[in-house]
């Protein structure tokens, strides 16, 4: 009983630090955004949040797009990390589909702008390749 409980403990810790973390992708400071992004990277690359993230998807998709949209170079290369993973975490079925297709033409806007960083644009690549064999249900 005692072990089932602590589990349970450890799994709303994770949790409140998750949601901590995506609220601080709206702050101010871009540092805190970036510190943000990093740690949410190393948890979905680490650990399956599929039913968590699902109640969450479409503000966390909002916060990846602001990212994306206001941040530069290194914050729109993180974004575009943890967009991928966020796409893997959701699977093939028609929530990732929506998470991909609401950010889908920011991908593309951020991979053609020639003024954007090369850091920034690999990620964005990377993320529009991943995200579309993933989660792309239009086979064009």
């Amino acid at each position: 009983g005692s072990e089932a409980a602590s589990e349970q403990g450890q799994e709303e810790e994770v949790e409140d630090r998750l949601k901590e973390h995506m609220d601080n992708l709206l702050d101010k400071s871009a540092k805190a955004r970036q510190a943000a992004l990093r740690s949410l990277r190393l948890a979905l690359s680490s650990k399956t949040l599929s039913e968590f993230l699902l109640e969450r998807r479409l503000t966390f998709t909002d916060s990846l797009e602001k990212c994306l949209k206001k941040g530069k170079g290194e914050e729109q290369a993180l974004a575009g990390t943890v967009l991928t993973l966020l796409c893997l975490q959701m699977g093939s079925g028609p929530e990732g589909e929506e998470v991909f297709c609401s950010l889908k033409p920011l991908l593309v806007s951020i991979l053609t702008d020639s003024t954007a960083s090369p850091s920034a644009r690999q990620s964005c690549a990377m993320a529009l390749g991943m995200c579309c064999y993933i989660a792309a249900a239009d086979l064009e």
